[in-house]
């Protein structure tokens, strides 16, 4: 008898600190409890010694912390049917605990799938060469769009980053052709802008060198200085076209003259 109500008293005792010690919690600075009493939601308590009563309450722990989360890459076709993969990391946390938990079954797992099908969607807006050198403003609709759909979930959106964009080798190989092309073309526009300048030069300088014949004489004679200090074997002397036209009409007089003397 004296056994059976020892054994009954090292039972209840081991029952009271097994009780005891499931009704105490520590909750640390970046945890909440989300308590709730008989199935329904009770309060959100935390941080520190939190007394949670077994059986009729139970407590769900909620990090407050900010969380990073990888977005896997996606197939996203541009608005100008190029295929890409895209991934991009996500940076989010909790603000509302007792949302975080009621609201949705799995936050962490919910967040994720809509991060996926919202980056699909803003991408594929836009063309190619807008998510190559527009990120900056991609990660804000992006960041933007989430943030509104998780308010209700109590989930704060704090930045989205566009990791990589991954084009196959054909595409590669065309975006190198295409910005060859590119600066090609800027130099030749280059090149031609520099020549019409030039054009207004030398008309602006032939223009006031006809109101001056003096200064065409010393340009002439400026130019012969400049030849006689190179080392040429052959030197090209510019004759003005007014001498040669006379010289032409001496020479077509010539032989008339001779003609008439015989």
């Amino acid at each position: 008898m004296d056994t059976d109500i020892f054994s009954a008293t090292i039972l209840l005792i081991f029952f009271a600190v097994f009780f005891l010690a499931s009704a105490f919690k520590v909750l640390r600075e970046y945890e909440r409890g989300v308590v709730f009493m008989l199935g329904r939601f009770w309060k959100v308590k935390g941080p520190g010694l939190v007394i949670v009563i077994p059986i009729i309450q139970t407590m769900v722990r909620v990090d407050l912390r900010t969380i990073v989360m990888d977005v896997p890459s996606q197939d996203v076709i541009s608005r100008d049917n190029v295929s890409v993969k895209v991934n991009a990391v996500l940076y989010f946390r909790v603000v509302d605990p007792e949302k975080s938990i009621i609201q949705v079954e799995d936050y962490h797992m919910a967040t994720s799938q809509l991060a996926q099908t919202t980056l699909r969607s803003v991408l594929g807006q836009h063309e190619l060469d807008e998510m190559l050198a527009s990120r900056d403003s991609l990660n804000t609709d992006i960041q933007t769009i989430l943030d509104e759909q998780t308010d209700a979930w109590g989930i704060k959106v704090s930045n989205v980053e566009i990791k990589h964009v991954d084009l196959n080798e054909t595409m590669i190989r065309a975006i190198a052709k295409q910005a060859e092309a590119e600066r090609e073309r800027r130099a030749k526009v280059i090149h031609a802008e520099g020549e019409l300048q030039a054009s207004y030069h030398l008309l602006e300088a032939s223009q006031v060198l006809s109101q001056q014949p003096q200064a065409i004489q010393l340009r002439y004679l400026q130019t012969l200085n400049e030849i006689a200090g190179e080392k040429n074997s052959t030197i090209v002397f510019p004759l003005p076209m007014e001498f040669l036209t006379a010289l032409q009409k001496t020479t077509e007089k010539m032989p008339a003259a001779v003609t008439k003397a015989d």
